[in-house]
Order: C-alpha cells, then sequence, then structure tokens
C-alpha cells in the first residue's frame, strides 16, 4: 500500500496553499462555485503555483454543463477535476446517471491529462440504507480514476433525502458516513477510494483504522470557526490541518506495516 494521500478543500489562494502544502498536504482543493463568473484569476494563480510544487490540484465546478467545462478546464488546467452531484436525488428523479457518465466520457477524450474523481454517496451510520452506494460506484467506475465517499443527509425517519447544504450536490455537511459501506467501497473498487465526510483530526484515525482508504480528505473539519463555533467556508485552520496531517500519518504506520 503507497502513503495514504491527504487531500484538504476549500482552498482559493495560493497563501493558504502554501502554507498547507508546507504541513505535508498532498492534494489541494479549489471551488468554483459561480457558472457565469467562474474566471478567478487567484484561483489560477493558486493551481499554477501547485503545479509547481510535488502537490496535486484539485477543482470542483458547482455546474454541469460540458462547454462550460471545457472552457474552465483550458483555463485552469488542474490535476483533476472533483465530481459531487448528488446522483442519489438525479437517480431518483430520472432513473439513470447516463448524462453525467457521458459527461466524463467526454471529458476524458478532450483532456486525457485530467484525472476524474467522482463523489459517491454514503449516509449516515444507523440510516436505512436507501442509497445504492455500491452500485453507483459501479456505474462511474469505467469513467473514473478515483472515488471521494461523502455523507448524503437523510430525513431521520428514513423516509426519503433532505436537503444538502448544496443544493444538488454532496459535501460539507460536517458529518461522517457510514465507515461499514466506506469499507465495502474500498475492497470492492479497482480505482482509489478517498474517505471523505466529516473527517477531522478527532476521528481520522479510527476512520483510515476501519476503512483502509487511498486518502483522506477534510473540509469542514478542518476550517476556521466563528464566534458560535460553525465552520467558515473558504477559510482553514492550520492548526487543525496539522493535527490532521499527523493523526493521518500516525494511522497510515499501523494500516500500511
Amino acid at each position: 500500500m503507497n502513503n495514504i494521500i491527504i487531500q484538504i478543500y476549500e482552498v482559493q489562494t495560493a497563501s493558504e496553499a502554501e502554507k498547507l502544502i508546507e504541513l505535508g498536504v498532498d492534494h489541494i482543493g479549489s471551488v468554483i462555485v459561480s457558472e457565469r463568473e467562474w474566471r478567478i484569476p487567484i484561483i489560477k494563480e493558486t493551481i499554477n503555483f501547485i503545479d509547481s510544487t510535488g502537490s496535486k490540484s484539485s477543482l470542483i465546478m458547482l455546474f454541469s454543463e460540458l462547454n462550460n467545462i471545457f472552457r474552465v478546464l483550458d483555463y485552469y488546467r488542474p490535476d483533476i477535476l472533483h465530481f459531487c452531484e448528488d446522483i442519489a436525488s438525479l437517480y431518483s428523479i430520472y432513473g439513470n446517471c447516463e448524462d453525467l457518465i457521458l459527461l466524463q466520457q467526454n471529458i476524458k477524450e478532450k483532456f486525457p491529462e485530467i484525472k476524474l474523481m467522482r463523489s459517491i454517496p454514503i449516509t449516515q451510520p444507523g440510516m436505512k440504507n436507501q442509497v445504492a452506494s455500491i452500485e453507483f460506484a459501479r456505474m462511474f467506475e469505467p469513467v473514473s480514476d478515483c472515488f471521494l465517499t461523502d455523507t448524503l443527509l437523510v430525513k431521520s425517519s428514513g423516509s426519503g433525502l433532505k436537503n444538502q447544504p448544496v443544493e444538488g450536490f454532496v459535501g460539507i455537511t460536517g458529518r461522517a458516513c457510514d465507515w461499514d459501506i466506506a469499507a465495502e467501497l474500498v475492497e470492492s473498487s479497482s480505482i482509489p477510494v478517498i474517505l471523505a465526510g466529516g473527517l477531522s483530526p478527532d476521528n481520522v484515525f479510527d476512520g483510515i483504522k476501519r476503512v483502509c482508504p487511498a486518502g483522506v480528505d477534510s473540509c469542514t473539519g478542518t476550517n476556521s470557526l466563528d464566534f458560535k463555533g460553525k465552520p467558515i467556508r473558504f477559510q482553514k485552520d492550520f492548526e487543525k490541518v496539522k493535527q490532521f496531517v499527523e493523526e493521518t500519518r500516525r494511522a497510515e504506520k499501523i494500516v500500511i506495516d
């Protein structure tokens, strides 16, 4: 087993990326929120800086129109393009995810040098398993280079899906997904799986031991907090990141040995 990849989101500036890389972060993730205002020079600068180091850049776009994605990729040229649509809801509405699979096929053909990461939605522990996480992974595996688990919120009654923090997408819930399902995904997948969903310095060690993923990802669990104790988007707490890296490397020794 190779060293466990450490991935940190949401990083929008080169200075922040530099500090994270110094702490030992392998993948630096940025987010393009607006389809209309997608050209953000400071994020371009961030990706260019990451490319000059040994780390890799990852980019999420919160839109999925093919021509717009092509324009964005031409401009930014990240190492990894990360898709995190709420495929569970899309599947329940349309009965398939063929458009997204075709989208990834087209991107792989035009930009073969860019790796494609696909988020696989997994419910929280103890919830009724309404989401066919492993089946979704099988659908997207031929057009993906790696998977990322992420937490899908469902109603406590088990009667259906809840609105996600960002409508139409999974992620930034601050809550852990069901690690047993994540471990099953790792075991059954022919491509690497990164464990995400509510990971922080407090639980990443246990998550790695339970799931044995190829990598771990943190966003809200390593963000700074406001005066109410809520995570601040796009603002990292470097002490938390330092602890996250240390706990990952501590677990890595046990898992790899």
